[in-house]
């Protein structure tokens, strides 16, 4: 049976997953033979969300950011070439400067003149790093791990992405679940009206039991409404996790989420597990490691930065005589007080440093209490899926008598809705069960930083 009735009148998400189902013609999107099928899997959702997710896409695009930034904190290492160029229209005259010139010159009065010059500089300046107690090659080596911990932080988004798949995947899937449950009960009251309809006919019930089988089966058939309304909206809620936009013009797969190889270890076999897999604790342990390199290049800063230059220049009144000069040297720069603001910006080193190490330990906390949490969840879903199966059978069993019982004479048209509001609610239980399990386990997997295919 096909669940979803609606007719389709626009873009096919089929194009979305390359299903080719469609297509378009004239500016209208032409509908899909009724015996073509469009169904999206648990590893379709995946696969689309790890491309055009827009939060993992901004990941992505961090951690090309932060890579990026090794290459900006290794600049200084490598050699500096400048090149200047510059004219000047000037007037030439003569100013002695106190202590440039002898006495005696100096105090002679020089004539003056309006008349202007062209004045030519052309130059180049090589400069080289040579050493600065470790700042530039350790803010190098910072910046180098940042990076790492930007493409751990990477793999938490695709965690959590991956996750909020999964959950909207089984959404989904038991809102289809529960539209077949919705279905069957529609179709069973059909069947019951159908009878009542021939018993009071004959004469052998009285009209008020076709009065409340006529209202079971409209009740029915509102059910049925909501739930077709309640899985469009699960498959908009998927296309959001998935970051794509398009209809809801298509059928997930039913396929149950298998069980975790691991799912019954005690909390602290589990809690190794996810110290080895969770990326958070590689990105927070290469921040810390990238902090302790930005102190130590802090702390470089109370002593001397040493480079060596060397400048070249070709200057001259007339561009067709130029004069050239060449010089090199080599700077010590040394500064020895600077309002403390060395001692400060170590201080605050620290207190990062500081901070980081906390964050770690309450991660680690946080890890133990999401593994004890979701292992205890999925415990107590396999428990609820078993007496829900277990209900299930019972109900249809009493559904089963009570149409017996009123085919024969000896049961009432009350008994009969109520076997049958038994059975469906029993079905919904059993759809409740299955999604509150799936879901446990995707928690379990997300706190062990595993995805369902690990």
């Amino acid at each position: 049976m096909r669940v979803n009735s609606m007719n389709i009148h626009r873009l096919c998400v089929g194009a979305v997953f390359g299903l080719g189902l469609c297509s378009v013609t004239a500016g209208r999107a032409q509908e899909t033979p009724p015996d073509a099928t469009r169904i999206v899997t648990l590893r379709q959702a995946i696969e689309m969300a790890r491309k055009h997710q827009p939060q993992l896409l901004q990941a992505r695009a961090q951690s090309e950011a932060a890579r990026a930034r090794i290459d900006q904190a290794r600049a200084p290492i490598l050699p500096q070439l400048v090149g200047t160029a510059s004219y000047q229209r000037t007037t030439a005259n003569f100013v002695a400067r106190p202590g440039a010139v002898p006495a005696q010159f100096a105090n002679m009065a020089a004539a003056t003149s309006l008349d202007t010059f062209n004045y030519f500089n052309f130059g180049l300046q090589l400069s080289q790093y040579i050493w600065d107690f470790g700042q530039t090659t350790r803010k190098w080596q910072a910046a180098k791990t940042s990076a790492e911990a930007q493409s751990a932080t990477e793999k938490v988004t695709l965690l959590q992405i991956t996750a909020t798949v999964h959950s909207a995947y089984f959404a989904a899937r038991a809102q289809k679940a529960l539209l077949k449950v919705a279905a069957d009960n529609l179709a069973n009251q059909q069947r019951h009206l159908v009878q009542v309809q021939a018993f009071v006919q004959v004469g052998t019930r009285p009209e008020i039991d076709l009065a409340q089988a006529r209202t079971d089966f409209a009740n029915a058939s509102v059910q049925v409404i909501a739930s077709e309304n309640n899985y469009a909206v699960a498959k908009a809620q998927l296309n959001q996790a998935m970051g794509i936009e398009a209809d809801v013009d298509y059928d997930v797969q039913d396929e149950p989420f298998v069980a975790i190889p691991s799912e019954e270890e005690s909390t602290q076999v589990l809690l190794a597990e996810a110290l080895k897999h969770r990326p958070e604790f590689v990105a927070l342990s290469r921040q810390i490691e990238a902090q302790k390199l930005t102190l130590a290049a802090t702390k470089g800063a109370y002593g001397p930065s040493l480079n060596a230059t060397m400048n070249l220049t070709d200057a001259g009144t007339d561009i067709t005589q130029l004069s050239w000069n060449w010089n090199a040297a080599v700077n010590l720069n040394w500064p020895i007080f600077q309002g403390l603001l060395t001692h400060s910006q170590v201080r605050e080193q620290h207190a990062n440093l500081s901070g980081l190490e906390a964050q770690l330990a309450t991660l680690r906390q946080q890890v133990r209490v999401d593994i004890e949490s979701s292992r205890l969840q999925v415990r107590a879903g396999k428990a609820a899926w078993q007496a829900s199966e277990e209900a299930l059978k019972n109900a249809s069993e009493r559904l089963r008598l009570a149409e017996a019982r009123y085919r024969t004479g000896i049961g009432s048209i009350i008994e009969l809705g109520d076997a049958q509001v038994a059975m469906t609610t029993a079905a919904a239980q059993r759809v409740s069960a299955e999604y509150q399990l799936a879901s446990a386990r995707v928690l379990l997997l997300r706190a062990l930083g595993l995805t369902a295919t690990e």
